[in-house]
């Protein structure tokens, strides 16, 4: 991970197959979060709102756990 940090992301393209690198390209920006990280700072977010969606995201994760937890009851 470390030397992926050092040199960024790069995929190598074999017998000029262009659509197999892409969705190895893609699955790799979607494992780094750069595709969330961009979409993130493409706006700026108050500190409040961002306290207020991470409070309504970790309330939803509870709810669903609880909701998991009595269906195996």
């Amino acid at each position: 991970m470390a030397d992926r940090e050092k040199r960024g992301l790069t995929v190598q393209v074999h017998n000029n197959n262009i659509n197999k690198a892409w969705r190895r390209l893609k699955k790799l920006v979607q494992e780094d979060g750069l595709f969330q990280e961009m979409k993130e700072r493409e706006y700026y977010t108050k500190p409040s709102a961002k306290r207020r969606k991470q409070r309504d995201m970790a309330r939803k994760r509870w709810l669903k756990k609880k909701r998991e937890m009595e269906m195996n009851w």
